[in-house]
């Protein structure tokens, strides 16, 4: 369609929706496939023929029933001459909706033989998915080179089989091969088991013609949702090639009007009725009001629009303008504003491989992500009628958006569902903001759309980063210390894992991702247990695997290895995995954490140990913010008194309130704990100054470990300078230091051997006791940074090698917040 045409055409439209949708007055109509529209010219149609007719329930010999019948026959002739389909070789079910035509294939699949084999392709709609739950085998193809390479090489089948795709994603719009169903039949002449086509053409038919009329390309099954094309009436139908019905009748279920006689008495017998196949499959009285109002539907859209031909073409520019138009966006510092979501061989503008529809998620200056939950309100005030979430599309939100089943099984147990206010978890968003286009759009619909867009969420004001008089990352030159290490304890007490180089690792307002979720817990108290008391505890080694979203337990010796979710709630995933709510007591803390009643686990962990214990996790509600226990850490006498000789220090009640603040989960006392290499290096000296061993940076149980980088810094090491410290900055990451750590003897357990010895401790008493009381290595707690709206602020992480800066009093504080890093 050229310019001239496609502008004298949406000038049609214009008229159309002023004389037939007058509710769309004032309205940016942006959701045709989630709205029913009711066209004046229709309901006056439709009602003319109710009140100028009388239609009888079909299955009766009565004028009014037969008239009914015979309308109902027309209609349904008319309907497959709209998709050029010949009623020789193909019939029409009427059905509620398109999923309910899909659920009729899959129960007569379902109810054939042994069962049945089922392949569908990632876009597919979540009531394609739905029928793998019927079948015997089902497999997921991720792609269509995945579909290409079944077809050169399918795997040998012994039971029926359907394949099932749709014609075009509800989700990105890109249109799938058609010519898969021909591929397909053709295998199937070749293999002894027959392998059936369900084409899903409910987005596709919305906006363009479906032509049926090669019977060898067309797929055995079709399904429809007529008020998509039309907007009313709610009505479905399946097009079925009468070849390929027969595996429809192995439908055990049969209701009224689908059977010639049924005996229930003294036996069990029905015959089904044998004239047509749509007789046998169309159950109870059929919703013949809607089959009227259908045939006015398409009398009204041909008058209006012509036909779908003209549709296609009339979206497909209008689709291309919205694209390019959401493409050239771009804030101030030239970063895009929308990330658009399709696929790579699809082309706007061209209605063979890309449909009216844009998919997107919208991002700040920052590149940070912003919430469709925010976005839909201000859409819903400005009257926009867009729709957001998961589209009812599970493997293309997978894909497009990067989320690992595990993640989205996380984000689940956390609260997340389709439309609520999770819509961004792990740094990534959980849905999509989605514009479809049908008949009755116009220009001026995409042009509002884009200014909306433009107004809102532009930041003109932005500067490119070469502007920046700041680094948004701490260059590794201008610092004096790196991180050294990073390690979590998953199992409260039990060994950490090191976090391999070069992985940024997730920061929460409790600390590092996944450290102290778990514990252990006496089977008889309930209280968790500790190294002091059961030091073997340092040789169960939890790992975290974020490709299979599992924490792995492996035992010193033991050549056995379990697994637990990370999910939050793992009830839904894995029913022996289940909680049981628990009071126990960490730290002395009183709390209510969810005890897993697996068998297998609670053996494993009580042979480790010797003792009967349970594994727990907290916090029982799975959402780490609502955590009941606080930070009990705070500035100690002999960091105060150095503070208080410098300029700026902090009063004591601030320091004192800002630490009520920061929830924890099984840490003792803070979210975070650091410590030194020089400040270790010096204790290890004295320990070997009386003839000690030297103790291992685990016993400390640090999550970071900063050295100095004498590269950048040359000189000597400054053991214990962390005690002054009130700040640091790691990358791009900012953090509070809320005191220096008291110590027990604990630090004596070898984390290697288990084994306890005299040293560190002894060492430590002569060394680093203040008011009687003994401290190595600082509490910490991340906090919000520069830019609160960037994607480090929306999913801060660090990772080892990273730049450490640290900052002393208040006026150092105020410096870094203002970027004057140095």
């Amino acid at each position: 369609m050229g310019e001239r045409e496609a502008m004298e055409y949406n000038e049609k439209v214009e008229r159309i929706r002023k004389t037939e949708y007058p509710m769309l007055a004032g309205t940016t109509y942006l959701d045709h496939a989630g709205t029913t529209l009711y066209a004046k010219s229709l309901i006056e149609r439709f009602s003319a023929s109710m009140i100028s007719n009388l239609y009888g329930n079909p299955h009766s010999a009565s004028t009014s029933s037969q008239l009914s019948t015979r309308r109902i026959e027309d209609i349904r002739l008319r309907l497959l001459s709209l998709f050029n389909a010949d009623p020789e070789t193909f019939d029409v079910v009427f059905v509620a909706n398109a999923t309910a035509g899909i659920k009729l294939v899959a129960d007569g699949f379902r109810d054939h033989g042994t069962g049945f084999w089922y392949g569908y392709h990632r876009d597919a709609h979540t009531s394609l998915v739905g029928v793998r739950e019927l079948a015997q085998k089902h497999r997921c193809f991720g792609t269509d080179a995945d579909v290409e390479s079944w077809l050169e090489k399918p795997e040998e089948l012994d039971i029926a089989a359907l394949f099932a795709y749709p014609a075009q994603s509800n989700m990105t719009g890109y249109r799938l091969p058609l010519d898969w169903c021909r591929r397909i039949r053709a295998l199937s002449q070749e293999s002894p088991r027959r392998i059936f086509t369900l084409l899903d053409a409910a987005a596709l038919v919305s906006t363009s013609r479906l032509d049926l009329n090669d019977s060898e390309v067309a797929p055995d099954f079709t399904v429809l949702s007529l008020h998509k094309i039309f907007g009313f009436p709610d009505l479905g139908a399946l097009i079925v090639r009468k070849e390929s019905g027969t595996i429809l009748e192995s439908r055990k279920y049969f209701g009224g009007g689908t059977v010639d006689m049924v005996l229930c008495l003294r036996e069990q017998w029905h015959a089904k009725k044998s004239d047509t196949l749509h007789d046998r499959l169309e159950d109870g009285t059929l919703p013949i009001h809607s089959i009227m109002a259908l045939d006015a539907a398409m009398d009204v859209h041909e008058k209006l629009f012509e036909s779908l031909d003209r549709i296609a073409q009339h979206t497909a520019f209008l689709a291309k303008r919205l694209y390019d138009g959401l493409s050239s966006l771009r804030h101030g510092n030239g970063r895009s504003v929308c990330k658009i979501y399709k696929e790579s061989s699809s082309v706007y503008g061209d209605p063979h491989s890309q449909g009216p529809i844009v998919s997107f998620n919208i991002r700040n200056s920052e590149e940070a992500w912003v919430s469709n939950g925010e976005f839909e309100k201000l859409t819903t005030v400005k009257d926009i009628q867009v729709r957001t979430g998961g589209v009812c599309n599970p493997a293309g939100i997978s894909s497009y958006l990067g989320l690992a089943p595990w993640e989205m099984r996380e984000n689940f147990s956390a609260g997340q569902r389709c439309g609520n206010e999770y819509d961004i978890l792990g740094g990534k968003p959980t849905g999509v903001i989605r514009v479809s286009l049908g008949a009755m759009s116009t220009i001026r619909d995409i042009d509002n759309f884009l200014d909306f867009i433009h107004d809102f969420f532009v930041d003109l004001t932005a500067v490119s980063d070469t502007e920046v008089n700041y680094p948004l990352t701490l260059p590794r030159e201008l610092a004096s210390f790196y991180v050294e290490s990073l390690t979590v304890y998953p199992i409260k007490s039990c060994a950490g894992w090191k976090i391999p180089v070069n992985t940024p690792w997730e920061i929460r307002d409790v600390g590092l991702a996944w450290d102290r979720e778990w514990c252990l817990v006496h089977a008889g108290t309930g209280t968790a247990l500790s190294q002091k008391r059961y030091p073997r505890m340092a040789l169960i080694r939890p790992s975290i695997d974020l490709v299979d979203g599992v924490m792995r337990v492996r035992v010193v010796g033991s050549e056995h290895e379990i697994s637990v979710p990370l999910s939050a709630n793992p009830t839904y995933f894995v029913e022996e995995d289940g909680f049981r709510s628990r009071t126990t007591n960490v730290c002395g803390d009183t709390i209510t954490a969810n005890e897993y009643k697996s068998e297998g686990l609670s053996d494993y962990f009580t042979q480790a140990l010797g003792v009967a214990c349970r594994l727990a996790r907290f916090p029982s509600v799975g959402n780490s913010a609502l955590s009941s226990r606080h930070s009990k850490a705070h500035l100690q006498q002999h960091q105060r008194s150095s503070t208080r000789n410098m300029p700026g220090a902090f009063p004591d009640g601030r320091i004192a309130e800002e630490v009520m603040t920061r929830p924890i989960l099984l840490s003792n006392e803070s979210p975070i704990l650091t410590i030194s290499r020089s400040s270790l290096n010096r204790l290890n000296e004295q320990i070997k100054m009386s003839g000690g061993k030297a103790a291992q940076a685990e016993v400390f149980r640090a999550n970071i470990v900063v050295a100095e980088d004498l590269r950048s810094v040359p000189g000597t090491e400054q053991p214990y300078v962390e005690d002054s410290w009130r700040y640091m900055q790691i990358g791009n990451q900012y953090f509070q230091m809320l005191g220096s750590c008291r110590r027990c003897q604990m630090v004596c357990v070898d984390q290697e051997t288990a084994i306890k010895n005299q040293e560190p401790f002894v060492t430590l008493v002569k060394t680093r006791r203040f008011d009687g009381k003994v401290y190595f290595g600082q509490h910490t707690c991340h906090i919000q940074g520069l830019a609160e709206s960037s994607t480090s602020a929306q999913y801060p992480t660090i990772k080892v090698g990273d730049a450490v800066q640290s900052f002393g009093v208040d006026d150092d504080l105020e410096r870094f917040r203002s970027g004057q890093v140095g």
